[in-house]
């Protein structure tokens, strides 16, 4: 489907007008364009959003740029006019916001000052945020790129989730009203042994890292698909949701792109003529999660789309 602004609107509109969509989902991630965007009769777009009780968020930043005097890592713009935009995002209805700082494992990487430039960036975007009645959810992506273990990824996911907290604290950022949207722990796509690792091992892993960086003050983490199949992110959050981990004193549960749309707009394509099958595949992948935030999920919305890797490298938006 070609990405012009009519297609947008199109695709935005099935999305929000899913019937039952808000049996499994409580709030969406929009970008400014969508906020403000208006139907064809002058309505607004979001508006069946907010008249199923779904909680109007917003993208925040603006993308990012290479960190000089790194191995090409990357720092998050947004913070000049943050405040003015806030403003502006609360006043039209939005509750909560995000910001995506992103982070690469490789021999040199993450540096001091990216773990650094990361933390402390998130942390003067939540304070902003609180400062202008939005919920902010703090976004640290390690990406899944590279070749590493699952271990080196929770020993960093540990190391950074930790950094962001720290900087929170120091922000005086109210953690009670924050949410953490993290990689998962897994390893590297191009990891030889990857497809051996189980749901039940990224499970174990991603829980004992958040046990370990993420005080109990924080009230839920939602976590990102980063590239996985929607059944592989399905399978992993059900796994952490299942298994007797030990102590999880905050919700679980999940804040996808890619592993909640993929096959919607698949099936969709860009036709009218297929918008009510890919309304009810967005609401098997919706069910699917949901179930899985309760531990509850069997693998019956699995399918060959579902089962598709989703990855893109240096993944950006």
């Amino acid at each position: 489907v070609e990405n012009n602004r009519e297609n947008r609107r199109a695709y935005r509109h099935l999305l929000f007008n899913t019937k039952g969509l808000a049996e499994f989902i409580s709030g969406v991630i929009l970008f400014e364009e969508t906020l403000f965007d208006k139907n064809a009769d002058g309505s607004d777009l979001v508006q069946p959003l907010r008249d199923n009780g779904i909680i109007l968020g917003i993208k925040v930043d603006q993308g990012t740029k290479v960190l000089p005097s790194t191995d090409d890592e990357t720092y998050t713009q947004g913070l000049t006019d943050l405040d003015v935009r806030c403003k502006k995002y609360y006043k039209a209805g939005c509750r909560f916001a995000k910001w995506r700082a992103v982070l690469k494992i490789s021999e040199n990487c993450p540096s001091p000052l990216a773990i650094h430039e990361t933390a402390d960036t998130l942390a003067q975007y939540a304070a902003v945020c609180q400062a202008n009645g939005l919920v902010p959810v703090v976004e640290p992506e390690i990406l899944i790129d590279g070749a590493h273990s699952i271990a080196i990824c929770q020993y960093w996911t540990e190391k950074v989730v930790s950094a962001c907290y720290k900087a929170l604290s120091d922000r005086h950022v109210l953690l009670e009203g924050t949410l953490l949207k993290p990689n998962m722990v897994t390893p590297g796509k191009q990891n030889k042994d990857a497809k051996s690792v189980s749901s039940n091992q990224i499970a174990a892993a991603t829980v004992q890292a958040l046990q370990r960086s993420v005080p109990p003050a924080v009230p839920g983490v939602t976590f990102l698909s980063g590239g996985q199949s929607e059944e592989e992110a399905t399978q992993n959050l059900n796994a952490m949701n299942a298994q007797n981990l030990g102590a999880r004193p905050w919700t679980l549960s999940f804040s996808y792109g890619r592993a909640l749309q993929k096959t919607v707009l698949r099936v969709w394509g860009g036709k009218a003529e297929n918008v009510a099958a890919a309304q009810q595949a967005l609401i098997v992948r919706a069910r699917a999660n949901g179930q899985a935030s309760k531990g509850q999920y069997k693998g019956d919305a699995n399918t060959k789309s579902a089962s598709e890797s989703s990855y893109v490298q240096n993944y950006k938006y």
